[in-house]
């Protein structure tokens, strides 16, 4: 093995002669050198200190990637056994890089604790240099990094296997990655971390789509009921609502150009004449073939199973969509009845109100102070309504780069602009075409694109970008905003014709401090937070939280009993349970250091602090376009924000 300055002439030598390929080293690994040093400033001779998350942080990224974790876990364990005795950890890290779960073997543990290899451990190139998991991130694709070609000189005693895990939807989700010491390294081992990510990419979509009929293929018979296989999610109606990875590479297809879509329109049957085939003579699939190139596929047919439960939980991070009965409506309990724990007499007029005009052409303006629950009070009305079985598309109007929002509303055809993708694009909004569509924080909107908005929802019709024929568009509108629209019409920051034409209905969602049932929604949160374990809140403690001003309503009530259901010695929650920073009182000017801040942050924590607050000031206190300025999550800005004691409670409303 290279000496430490040997190693670090060598990444020098070939960064500098770049783009000059170089013999020895492949681009992709050039390419990460480049990055380390240009972008991240790091040195391939120092080694830097290793940066850890907080045990707090560690649990709510975990929690943000349950489903991925869950589903996960077992495939790991059996990678592990295939590797077993080679001296590997398997490892599942977030989309920022930060180690999640570890299996090791034992004979690795020693050396992969002084590697870093530890739940907490941020392995992002910039902090990690080039490495497997960072550099997978980087590139998104799978890759094996060995040995030299790791930038850290400390870590060139590695081997590193690594592939990205995506949903449906194309968007990643995590990392998993097989590291050992390079002279154990099995040949076969990234083939095998490829399989494990398929199997587990499957798992997430089946459990995504449970209760959905379930359409799997393949053009051997015997792979329909392996990781190879493709797996199709169709509504009652035969519409595709989601296609697999490997499902739309056996077709040639992408996730535009097939969802919506009924499924005889890629295979030369209907999905209900192969299931009761399915069910009358077995598993064993069907000869099928495909409706547009005449290739033959083997499949089968599986039927959702209808959940009579109530569909939609308060504060779920995901909704499922109701088992609609032949009960007469006024019988039958709807996804907005559950909004509300006991009475609240604004809740009840927002929820009567909304039953009345959601299946009318009214337009829903949801109005209220961040975290109140716009948005899932938009998806309940979706469910609630006739449209449930139709698309529900959401759109953060703050969330998506200002240079890409047109196409992204709009979708493109092909060739429409320079860097546009060859097959065009179906916009967001022509997705939402028979169900409803949910522009959230519409107050952040572009003015120019205000004005596209309101020609396409005056005249109920949409064109691509490049493209000449408009579609007729048939949508239910609601909109949600935490600003105050009238004082940004009077700035002229707000289109006022479009207010008046997003304002059929307006419903304001009360804060967690005016809400009369809040304590039957404390322990409705408490519950949903602790659904493995039967944990209580003592009377003390409920008093408090029942008092408390709660300036960042449900979505901080949630957060607080996460970090005491968590971090609890007994089933039963007390006053001693609540987080050291529950009390601090917000301050007026958020810029300002107060005592507190003062001696529990060190001296450089202060300067980040200083230096976040410089960088809040120059985004107009805008947390949604400072998280995309410094590539992280908001999630992660919000975290940040409250370690460093910054306040944004007063500065987020507009």
């Amino acid at each position: 093995m290279a000496s430490v300055h040997s190693h670090g002439a060598r990444v020098r030598e070939v960064v500098q002669s770049s783009p000059a390929p170089h013999s020895r080293v492949p681009a992709h690994i050039t390419e990460s050198w480049i990055r380390c040093i240009s972008e991240y400033q790091l040195d391939p001779t120092i080694p830097h200190e290793l940066y850890v998350v907080e045990n707090q942080e560690l649990l709510e990224r975990q929690e943000q990637v349950a489903l991925v974790m869950r589903a996960a876990k077992s495939e790991m364990t059996v990678l592990f056994q295939q590797i077993a005795k080679s001296n590997y950890a398997i490892m599942l890290t977030d989309t920022e890089g930060v180690l999640l779960n570890f299996f090791g073997d034992p004979g690795f543990t020693h050396a992969a604790s002084k590697s870093g290899l530890m739940p907490g451990a941020v392995w992002s190139e910039r902090f990690q240099g080039t490495n497997g998991m960072g550099t997978c991130l980087a590139e998104q694709r799978p890759m094996m990094i060995h040995q030299d070609d790791h930038f850290l000189f400390r870590n060139t005693g590695l081997t590193c296997a690594a592939a990205p895990i995506f949903d449906w939807r194309g968007e990643i989700l995590a990392v998993l990655d097989a590291s050992g010491e390079t002279h154990g390294v099995p040949n076969h081992v990234l083939d095998l971390v490829n399989m494990t990510v398929q199997e587990i990419e499957n798992k997430i979509f089946i459990n995504e789509f449970s209760g959905r009929h379930l359409f799997t293929f393949h053009s051997r018979p015997e792979f329909v009921g392996t990781l190879s296989k493709g797996i199709i999610a169709l509504d009652s109606d035969s519409c595709v609502l989601a296609a697999s990875r490997n499902a739309l590479a056996q077709l040639g297809v992408t996730s535009n150009e097939i969802v919506g879509q009924p499924l005889d329109a890629f295979f030369n049957v209907s999905f209900k004449p192969l299931l009761h085939d399915s069910q009358k003579h077995g598993p064993a699939p069907f000869i099928v073939f495909d409706a547009r190139h005449g290739r033959r596929f083997f499949a089968t047919a599986l039927s959702g199973q209808a959940d009579n439960k109530s569909p939609l939980q308060v504060f779920a991070t995901q909704v499922a969509a109701p088992a609609l009965s032949n009960m007469p409506a006024s019988n039958r309990r709807l996804p907005l009845d559950d909004l509300q724990r006991s009475h609240d007499a604004q809740m009840e007029h927002n929820i009567q109100t909304a039953m009345r005009v959601f299946d009318r052409d009214v337009a829903i303006l949801l109005c209220g102070e961040t975290g109140t629950g716009k948005e899932l009070f938009a998806k309940a009305i979706h469910l609630s309504s006739s449209r449930a079985d139709q698309p529900y598309v959401a759109i953060n109007c703050a969330s998506i780069p200002e240079q890409l929002i047109e196409s992204e509303l709009f979708g493109y055809k092909s060739g429409a602009f320079t860097g546009a993708n060859k097959e065009g694009q179906v916009g967001k909004i022509f997705q939402a075409n028979g169900g409803t569509l949910f522009l959230d924080e519409i107050g952040d909107m572009p003015l120019a694109l205000q004005t596209r908005l309101l020609r396409v929802l005056e005249e109920r019709e949409i064109a691509p970008l490049g493209g000449k024929a408009p579609t007729k568009l048939n949508i239910r509108l609601i909109s949600a905003t935490h600003c105050d629209l009238p004082e940004k019409i009077a700035n002229n920051q707000f289109r006022e014709d479009l207010y008046y034409r997003i304002q059929g209905v307006t419903l304001t969602l009360p804060p967690l401090r005016e809400r009369a049932d809040r304590k039957a929604l404390i322990q409705f949160v408490l519950e949903q937070e602790s659904i493995d374990d039967t944990v209580t809140i003592s009377d003390e403690l409920m008093d408090i939280l029942d008092h408390h001003r709660w300036p960042g309503n449900i979505r901080q009530l949630r957060n607080v009993l996460r970090v005491m259901v968590a971090l609890r010695d007994g089933n039963v929650l007390t006053r001693e349970c609540l987080p050291a920073n529950f009390f601090a009182e917000p301050r007026a000017d958020p810029a300002t250091p107060g005592p507190v801040t003062s001696s529990r942050l060190n001296p450089l924590e202060l300067a980040e602090r200083e230096a976040l607050i410089q960088e809040l000031r120059i985004s107009h206190w805008n947390l949604s376009k400072l998280a995309r300025q410094l590539k992280v999550s908001r999630n992660t800005l919000y975290r940040k924000l409250e370690r460093l004691d910054i306040n944004v409670a007063l500065r987020e409303a507009c």
